[in-house]
This record gives C-alpha cells, sequence and structure tokens, in this order.
C-alpha cells in the first residue's frame, strides 16, 4: 500500500462521490469533520451517510491507511503529510475529466 508521501505512479481515477469527499477533507485541513458535514459540503445529501463511510475507505486504499485520520465520535482530518499528494491526486482528476 501507498503512503501519503510517496504517491503511486499513476493515479486512478476516483468516482464523483469519493473526489467530492476528498475536496472536502482538503479544504478543512486540519480541522476535524463529522460525517454530516462532509455529506452536505460534498453535495452528498440525496445518499445514505454511510456512503461517506466507503469515500474514506477508498481515500484511504489510495493514499495510505494514516493520510485520514479518526478522530472517534467527532469525524476525520486530513493528515498534514497527505495534503502534497491530495492535491496531486485531485489534479489528476481534473486531468482525468478534460
Amino acid at each position: 500500500m501507498e503512503s501519503a508521501s510517496t504517491p503511486p505512479a499513476q493515479w486512478p481515477t476516483l468516482s464523483q462521490t469519493d473526489c467530492g469527499v476528498l475536496r472536502v477533507l482538503l479544504s478543512q485541513h486540519g480541522r476535524i469533520i463529522s460525517r454530516d458535514t462532509i455529506q452536505r459540503m460534498a453535495g452528498l445529501d440525496s445518499v445514505s451517510t454511510r456512503r461517506v463511510d466507503a469515500s474514506i475507505v477508498v481515500v484511504r486504499r489510495i493514499l495510505g491507511t494514516e493520510a485520514v485520520i479518526t478522530v472517534r465520535r467527532r469525524g476525520w482530518m486530513l493528515a498534514d503529510d497527505a495534503v502534497p499528494a491530495t492535491e496531486e491526486l485531485l489534479a489528476h482528476q481534473i486531468e482525468t475529466v478534460k
């Protein structure tokens, strides 16, 4: 599994939902964000709240297990060392859409 500091040679393409969750984590870097807040900010009001959990799993598979920190009973936050890889992954998503 890749660590947050060493991105893979080729980034995978994320679903729109996973990309939205990752954007929220990055935009709120340094803050603990609840499941409901992520769901609202990512525009996922029409899907199950557990879909946010599934997106966190996807992000951890790509960026590494330490990239997203779980704060029990409060939510998640993006690890400091995961920020550069997150920015690169999101930039790749933009390139893929073009």
